[in-house]
């Protein structure tokens, strides 16, 4: 398994692929200052062959972009003190950190994050590209959309959408539908400008 990104996120894949035994064949990224992480050679990749990889970068749309530039065979991390039942879906590409609970039929997309201690509950759809930060909570039938970022603590209620590349605060409580491209932070969240 190959890693592209070899920073703190990269850090955390490391150690999960470690517990799960998988071979770490070494890691790319584009700032050529860089050459180990954690005592793995990091070097720019120049289109090789690679057997799998994860893109292991915490930004959204960073993910995306590198996504869409390579034609690779994607892999996933979850690690072995996760909950996740085996009823849900998880997408190629995803990391899921220790500690988390992916409940029944929960739908989760391509290139996620589920960081540490983070709760999904039932009939929860995530779009490609999200990112649920550490001991975020999604209640039942909880649809987020692409690139949204819910942040650390955050609450979501039950039967709540929220829309694509949207950014929930850390610790928000979020009541009521949110559409495309918003921000949102508080208890209960209101939308903010930037």
């Amino acid at each position: 398994m190959y890693l592209y990104g070899a920073s703190g996120h990269a850090k955390v894949i490391i150690e999960i692929l470690e517990c799960l035994g998988i071979t770490i064949d070494g890691l790319f990224d584009d700032n050529v200052n860089i050459n180990n992480l954690l005592g793995y050679q990091v070097k720019p990749y120049e289109h090789e062959a690679v057997s799998s990889l994860i893109i292991s970068i915490g930004n959204n749309a960073i993910r995306k972009k590198i996504a869409g530039l390579l034609n690779v065979k994607y892999g996933c991390a979850f690690h072995p003190s996760t909950n996740i039942s085996r009823r849900s879906v998880i997408g190629d590409g995803t990391v899921v950190m220790s500690g988390v609970s992916i409940n029944a039929d929960v739908q989760i997309g391509k290139h996620c994050i589920i960081n540490t201690n983070a709760s999904v509950d039932h009939d929860c759809i995530l779009g490609d590209f999200v990112h649920i930060s550490p001991n975020a909570a999604l209640c039942g039938d909880v649809h987020i959309g692409e690139g949204t970022h819910i942040g650390a603590g955050a609450v979501i209620i039950p039967g709540i959408r929220i829309g694509k590349w949207c950014t929930i605060g850390a610790g928000a409580v979020i009541i009521r539908n949110i559409p495309d491209h918003c921000k949102f932070v508080g208890n209960p969240g209101n939308q903010i400008q930037g």
